[in-house]
């Protein structure tokens, strides 16, 4: 009877480990796949961005235009009809024609090298390279030259335009320095104050421990947007009562703080009130303090979820706009790199080439930031799940 269920044993380990790693193959294609999409629309023409999607980028795109023939001062006599000729493409146009038309509700009616009937004896053929020849028995009138529809294919083009137009745009690279400025600090500071703090909750007994953990608890279900006002309500209060001016770092430093403070508890507390008390026993019968504990002991161990929220708080202070636009302003020398950016494209929401190079620009220093922390993620993730012995 053994053997059977060795072999179940085995079997269900088989699909267990399976399952695991289809779950996680799934999670990284759903994080990756969108990535990807923004870097090679980023590094696509603008004009192939807007005809096709960017799964179709190694492949030529096929967009509708329309385009004027010449005019009458263009048309030369032969053999008594008159001609007009050129090309719907600019020199140098490595674009395919695949289709014309003559009316808008049928831009594909004809092939390329077929002659088209406009009336009265008037003809019309377009040919793949984009030249055209309108041949009529009678001469052309009129100042304005007949408008013609037209599909073209264009060869696969990749660019490097789309970043020198956002990152040489003026105030870039000052609104780069300035999201450090910002997100560094906001990133620390709420670390050092959550990590004393989950300290003291996890390990020091104190009269209203367990009411700071109910009210640190239930202020994770506070909503941003309901707490910011009445936060700026309340720093520019106590500014203007000190002499603080309104519009500085150290605002949005204190919103990011206190905004970023009950994750950052409740999570470091997990962490921490699951680690040996053995350990904790034994420092203190050879005399430490509770300060030299938690230097010497608590934070090397904990090292783990520090990078886990580190990596939390630095997305999100980074990709902030809302309260950077609240607590910062949009000056010159204060306007943080979403907020320059969303500037930048401005109105203009079919912008598709610096909308996503704009995006993935903002993603490369986070992504930076969590590759280098990544190790310590799923391992901070799991923070209090496993309790020691």
């Amino acid at each position: 009877m053994a053997v059977p269920k060795r072999a179940g044993a085995a079997k269900k380990s088989f699909f267990g480990r399976f399952g695991v790693h289809l779950a996680v193959f799934v999670f990284v294609a759903l994080w990756t796949i969108p990535t990807l999409g923004i870097l090679v629309s980023s590094l696509r023409d603008k004009d192939q961005i807007v005809a096709s999607g960017w799964w179709t980028a190694l492949t030529s795109s096929t967009r509708t235009e329309a385009g004027r023939l010449g005019t009458a001062a263009d048309q030369v006599g032969e053999d008594g009809t008159y001609r007009i000729a050129g090309n719907l493409f600019d020199e140098g146009d490595a674009r395919t024609l695949t289709a014309f038309g003559t009316r808008a509700q049928e831009p594909s009616q004809y092939r390329p090298g077929e002659t088209a009937d406009l009336g009265k004896g008037v003809t019309l053929q377009v040919n793949q390279d984009g030249s055209y020849v309108m041949v009529s028995p009678a001469p052309f009138e009129g100042e304005r030259g007949r408008r013609v529809y037209f599909a073209a294919s264009s060869p696969p083009k990749f660019t490097t335009d789309n970043y020198h137009a956002v990152l040489n745009s003026e105030g870039i690279g000052r609104s780069f320095l300035n999201s450090l400025t910002v997100t560094i600090p906001a990133t620390v500071i709420p670390i050092l104050i959550a990590a004393f703090a989950a300290y003291a909750l996890a390990w020091m007994r104190f009269p209203g421990r367990a009411l700071l953990i109910a009210t640190v608890i239930g202020l994770l279900v506070v909503p941003l947007q309901m707490s910011l006002i009445p936060l700026l309500k309340l720093y520019n209060g106590v500014g203007t009562f000190f002499g603080v001016p309104s519009k500085t770092y150290l605002g949005i430093w204190l919103a990011h703080t206190g905004f970023g403070l009950p994750f950052a508890i409740y999570l470091l507390r997990s962490y921490i009130a699951g680690l040996p008390r053995e350990i904790m026993e034994s420092a203190r019968i050879d005399g430490a303090s509770d300060f030299e504990i938690f230097v010497k002991i608590v934070l090397p161990l904990s090292f783990p979820v520090l990078a886990s929220f580190a990596i939390f708080q630095f997305l999100w202070v980074w990709n902030d706009l809302l309260v950077a636009m609240v607590f910062l302003g949009t000056e010159v020398d204060q306007i943080v790199l979403t907020a320059k950016l969303n500037a930048l494209l401005g109105s203009r929401g079919g912008d598709w080439e610096i909308l996503t190079t704009s995006a993935f620009v903002t993603i490369l220093v986070p992504l930076v930031v969590f590759f280098s922390l990544q190790r310590y993620f799923v391992r901070g993730l799991l923070a209090g799940s496993v309790k020691g012995g």
